[in-house]
């Protein structure tokens, strides 16, 4: 299996951490700089432009339905975490969610369908920040989590710390001295149960960075630490029961710290990238080769088939 990937000319020099791979024709992307970056060619050509009024802020993830419908997640303390949204690709943005909290700081978003999605931000006052939304984001319902561990918080590294699945269901996954855990939900955010994992939690720069399945059972989870990227020490974790328990694989690991993780149904394979390059496992997880040596934030694959990777300097 010759795997690859191939540069393409994305027109911006923006660090690059959101991405969506809406079909094999239409992507978008995020970064610093208030910026995001669309195809409707497959990456044949980017249009990247940024936010009017968002110049200061870094959009670290993006949720797109189609060409013209998208999601906007920027990080940063109290009111620098929003949510953007636009109807006319990008023509119009509207801020639909600021964070409340004045020392809150939003992590991820994802949505189940147009109308429905999910937002995840730091513990405050001890708790994991969650809102979720039934009607596209105009409105916004704050929902609750069992309690965080000290030190614990959530990765904002490539929109993947949060997934969510079918319907109703979502996992987000979190690091820090002590942590490193999954929380599940399957009533679309009401209620959630937590699971410890195998992953390092031995600093605040260690954890569970991403989370992915293949099915309602199958799923990965991948971190280590982001201070040390060629380090493979207990960087991945599996489930095969829907993330009730999460055990270490029996073979290699990842060959350093992985920021992102993604399952790609057409050719039944897993990739991981990071830092310090990508990896591929075909037996779900248990063992990865190392493909690319390039430093990549974020992966996605379309529901075709095809996958983009994004990264620093503007690196598509």
């Amino acid at each position: 299996l010759n795997l690859a990937w191939i540069a393409q000319q994305s027109g911006t020099t923006a660090s690059l951490r959101g991405l969506c791979a809406v079909s094999a024709s239409v992507v978008w992307a995020s970064g610093t700089h208030g910026t995001y970056l669309r195809t409707t060619d497959g990456g044949a050509t980017w249009r990247a432009t940024v936010v009017p009024g968002a110049e200061a802020l870094d959009f670290r993830d993006v949720y797109a339905v189609d060409a013209n419908t998208a999601c906007l997640l920027s990080i940063g303390t109290g009111p620098d975490s929003r949510v953007y949204r636009t109807h006319d690709a990008g023509a119009h943005w509207k801020q639909i969610l600021s964070n409340p909290d004045a020392r809150g700081f939003f992590d991820a978003l994802a949505f189940w369908n147009a109308r429905r999605g999910i937002v995840i931000g730091d513990p405050v006052d001890g708790e994991f920040a969650i809102f979720t939304t039934a009607n596209g984001g105009r409105t916004w319902q704050r929902r609750h989590a069992p309690p965080a561990l000290p030190g614990e918080g959530a990765f904002a590294a490539s929109g993947t710390c949060l997934l969510v699945r079918g319907t109703r269901e979502a996992w987000f996954a979190t690091g820090g001295p002590k942590a490193a855990r999954v929380f599940h939900s399957t009533d679309a955010g009401a209620t959630w149960t937590v699971a410890n994992t195998p992953v390092r939690n031995d600093s605040a720069s260690a954890g569970i960075f991403s989370i992915a399945f293949a099915d309602s059972r199958a799923g990965i989870a991948v971190g280590g630490d982001y201070n040390r990227p060629d380090d493979s020490q207990r960087n991945i974790a599996i489930t095969n029961d829907g993330g009730k328990t999460w055990r270490a694989p029996g073979g290699t690991p990842p060959s350093g710290f992985r920021s992102a993780v993604a399952y790609w149904p057409a050719q039944k394979i897993w990739i991981a990238t990071g830092t310090s390059g990508s990896d591929v496992s075909t037996d779900n997880g248990e063992n990865w080769r190392k493909f690319d040596s390039g430093n990549y934030n974020a992966i996605s694959f379309a529901p075709g088939g095809s996958g983009w990777a994004a990264g620093p300097n503007g690196r598509v």
